[in-house]
């Protein structure tokens, strides 16, 4: 087995993590290849070898890997979303962060899990990906994991977001921002703003408004198979959109369309951790007191 490892940065905690990860995969004889940005703390190889570094897609899959493992938190396994991309090669997070909801193993589970990784066993969780497409005086097209938003640049008056769906006129949002959440986005920024958790096999995109002024407007559902459409208004001549944790601004003539991409990003998870224990672990549902009676007699 070959596994590409990647981490944006190496402070303490991801030093002792990326040393440890790199002793165990010796002793179990699994090959490395490492991001670029890793080679300075490679410490572990003999004296005459030299590590294999990849730096971006095309590179990593050369190397054929069979599993790519991110050391660091959420936003770190956002990133594996611009290397993997449409490969197929299953991601692991291996948090060293604060919640780590897309981690599904720890520094301290780490021997055991990539044991599992070895031997397969493991499930694939299959995660929608957003495609974006602007067009205008900037025409880019990007992908990201967890949502796209729209935002003020300052503390200027709110903006009118115009969305339509699948060609036709939705709402005017007067707002302060709004997003487009995949599944997995549903517990990033969306929960913070009021919108409802999705289960990462829901085949549905989330659009929920950012400090609304009509209070009438709440989070909407939509199946995964719409398309939405975005024009922005404002003052000033541009806004921000962010695409997962990477930010542009973009003109207000600028038309956006959003749509599910024709590929998703393989993410392993162990069997003993459903999305439920996930949801109990990282936000503490069912831990009231109350519940445990009901909770007990439930299993």
């Amino acid at each position: 087995m070959t596994a590409a490892i990647y981490a944006r940065i190496l402070e303490q905690a991801e030093i002792e993590t990326f040393d440890h990860l790199v002793d165990i995969s010796r002793g179990m004889g699994v090959g490395m290849v490492f991001h670029s940005n890793l080679g300075p703390h490679i410490k572990h190889l003999g004296r005459h070898e030299v590590p294999q570094l990849f730096s971006n897609t095309r590179e990593l899959i050369r190397f054929k890997p069979q599993v790519f493992i991110c050391i660091g938190g959420d936003g770190t396994m956002l990133d594996s979303l611009l290397y993997v991309k449409d490969s197929g090669i299953p991601v692991i997070g291996i948090n060293t962060g604060r919640l780590g909801f897309l981690s599904h193993t720890t520094p301290d589970a780490l021997a055991g899990a990539l044991q599992q990784i070895a031997t397969g066993a493991y499930d694939i969780e299959q995660r929608t990906v957003l495609r974006t497409d602007v067009k205008g005086k900037q025409h880019f097209t990007t992908i990201s994991l967890n949502d796209i938003s729209f935002h003020k640049r300052d503390t200027s008056a709110m903006l009118a977001i115009h969305a339509g769906l699948n060609g036709l006129p939705f709402n005017t949002y007067w707002a302060d921002g709004l997003l487009v959440s995949t599944p997995t986005g549903s517990t990033a920024y969306s929960l913070s703003c009021g919108g409802p958790v999705l289960f990462p096999n829901t085949e549905s995109l989330l659009i929920t408004p950012v400090a609304p002024h009509n209070l009438n407007v709440r989070p909407v559902i939509v199946a995964d198979s719409t398309t939405i459409h975005i024009r922005v208004e404002g003052r000033g001549s541009n806004f921000l959109m962010a695409f997962d944790s990477r930010n542009r601004l973009v003109d207000y003539q600028s038309t956006i369309d959003i749509q599910k991409a024709n590929f998703k990003l393989n993410l392993i998870r162990f069997k003993e951790k459903p999305f439920i224990n996930t949801l109990q672990e990282k936000l503490n549902w069912g831990k009231d007191n109350r519940n445990l009676g009901d909770y007990l007699q439930l299993k």
